[in-house]
């Protein structure tokens, strides 16, 4: 080589190491370097209307109702919505979700802007349906083109069924599964996640890279449920999609139910909705009390945090947050009230899910809403959509 081409060689060598230098990086656990993710925040908040569908509605002869999950479909333009129809009712509907257009394309949603398209089916093991019962779907979350991840609950029955994370086509077949960490694996009596508090969320980070679930409550190992007297632990557990493992988990203190019953009452995180890639996420708590005259009178009060992982305990490899009938030492997420349904002043219904939808033209991010109605008839499916302001954080 001519001296002339050395020297541009080196030269060009230098001024990419140079840049390369320059540019933001974070070290990860594997010892691999990526561009540091930048951090955002909700500024501000705006309320765009409500469509309300009545319990009872049939949709391809099926009942709609029990919609637990919502995530958008940006290529298509839809929505994708799971019932939480154990497979087991009267009707004999089977585990379902559906496909939704949901239009507020003229800055508002009003009855009449939701319209149901199509039903799937969703299977166990190939093409054999799930046994009457034998599952609780709860969480729903489009990854890529085809790719559907739904989380369920467990059922602590006489036979307990344990909860589970699965990769759907859209055709309801399962492709894959996340492993499932031992510490959720339920007994019914003293380990894992308790009836009704498990996997109820499930949502990607921005990038794709990264799976978010939750625990609605307190694994028994890790205290108490939330009640009117005390609030609870719940876990906030993060997946690695390219190697299909666990990557991190951290606690989230859910609060005390927001009103006192004699009958029922719970508390819990029902969704989970990550912002940005730096660990920045919005929860979403419902408390429900059985006589409560909150949420316009259905006892329902919701209420979306932003939460920040950073600086919070990785508690991935502890099994038990309680020791000795005492909380362990632990730094939790910290969470911020953003935004809090009861100040919308209209009756709130047994809200659960939570996605984006598209960006509005003023370039703030819709946040598209869904309720489950228990297939009850003194209760209403509704759908809401908020604007969101987000900011980088400087």
């Amino acid at each position: 080589m001519h001296s002339t081409g050395r020297k541009r060689v080196v030269l060009l060598l230098a001024l990419t190491t140079a840049f390369l230098t320059l540019l933001p990086s974070v070290a990860m656990s594997d010892g691999t370097h990526h561009y540091k993710p930048r951090v955002t925040t909700v500024a501000d908040v705006e309320f765009l209307g409500e469509a309300i569908v009545d319990s009872g509605t049939v949709f391809d002869d099926t009942e709609v109702g029990g919609l637990s999950s919502i995530t958008y479909d940006k290529r298509r333009g839809v929505y994708y919505v799971i019932s939480d129809d154990q497979g087991n009712r009267a009707t004999g509907d089977p585990v379902r979700y559906y496909k939704v257009d949901i239009d507020f394309s003229d800055g508002s949603l009003d009855n009449g802007d939701v319209e149901f398209r199509d039903m799937t089916q969703l299977f166990d093991k190939g093409r054999r349906p799930f046994a009457p019962g034998g599952v609780d779907p709860e969480g729903l979350v489009l990854s890529g083109r085809n790719k559907l991840y739904v989380s369920a609950e467990a059922i602590l029955g006489d036979t307990i069924v344990d909860p589970f994370i699965r990769r759907y086509n859209r055709n309801g077949r399962v492709t894959g599964y996340l492993p499932i960490p031992d510490k959720y694996t339920p007994n019914g009596i003293d380990h894992g996640v308790r009836q009704n508090l498990s996997f109820e969320s499930l949502n990607l980070t921005p990038n794709g890279r990264r799976l978010v679930a939750a625990s609605e409550g307190a694994l028994f190992q890790d205290g108490p449920a939330s009640t009117f007297d005390n609030g609870s632990f719940a876990r906030i557990l993060t997946y690695d999609l390219r190697h299909k493992r666990p990557t991190a988990e951290y606690v989230y203190e859910v609060e005390p139910w927001a009103e006192p019953s004699s009958i029922f009452g719970v508390n819990g995180i029902v969704e989970v909705l990550p912002i940005d890639n730096a660990g920045t996420i919005l929860v979403m708590e419902r408390s429900f009390s059985v006589g409560g005259v909150l949420g316009g009178g259905t006892g329902n009060v919701v209420l979306i945090y932003e939460v920040s992982t950073r600086g919070a305990t990785d508690v991935l490899d502890i099994d038990a947050l309680y020791e000795d009938g005492s909380p362990i030492s632990f730094a939790p997420v910290e969470k911020r009230l953003v935004f809090a349904f009861d100040d919308l002043g209209i009756p709130i219904d047994n809200i659960e899910g939570m996605t984006f939808g598209p960006r509005l033209p003023d370039g703030r991010r819709s946040l598209v809403i869904v309720s489950d109605n228990n297939f009850s008839a003194g209760q209403f499916t509704q759908f809401v959509v908020l604007a969101l302001d987000i900011d980088r954080v400087k």
